[in-house]
């Protein structure tokens, strides 16, 4: 398995910048995919930004242009940058990562963090 941990988050006040990062325990240099996801108090699970395989990039028009997801294979981090926050910005926001297949067996490894406050506030 692998275990994530979630960092960076906070109060900030509009249009201001935090940056999430997502430590893993183990290598993400082969992933299927990987993403931050948020979740507001009385509202579902919602995707921020996805990174596939392939290298394709996903965002929705919510966050689109002002986050910006990126990842760093040397720690084992992966992190969402978040600029222009607005104060509908404001909720708990959750790395997942899918791991594989690997060489080995084959397996598929799925995981998620659990989750940064982040609220955006004057």
């Amino acid at each position: 398995q692998v275990q994530l941990v979630e960092s960076g988050g906070g109060l900030v006040h509009p249009g201001g910048s935090l940056r999430l990062a997502c430590a893993a325990s183990r290598s993400i240099r082969v992933f299927r995919h990987m993403g931050w996801y948020r979740q507001a108090p009385g509202q579902e699970r919602e995707l921020v930004a996805k990174l596939t395989k392939d290298g394709t990039i996903n965002y929705p028009d919510s966050v689109k242009g002002r986050f910006t997801i990126s990842r760093d294979n040397t720690k084992n981090t992966l992190y969402l940058q978040m600029n222009s926050l607005r104060p509908e910005d404001t909720a708990v926001y959750y790395c997942n990562v899918e791991l594989g297949p690997f060489t080995v067996d084959g397996s598929i490894i799925t995981s998620w963090g659990q989750g940064t406050q982040v609220t955006v506030s004057s």
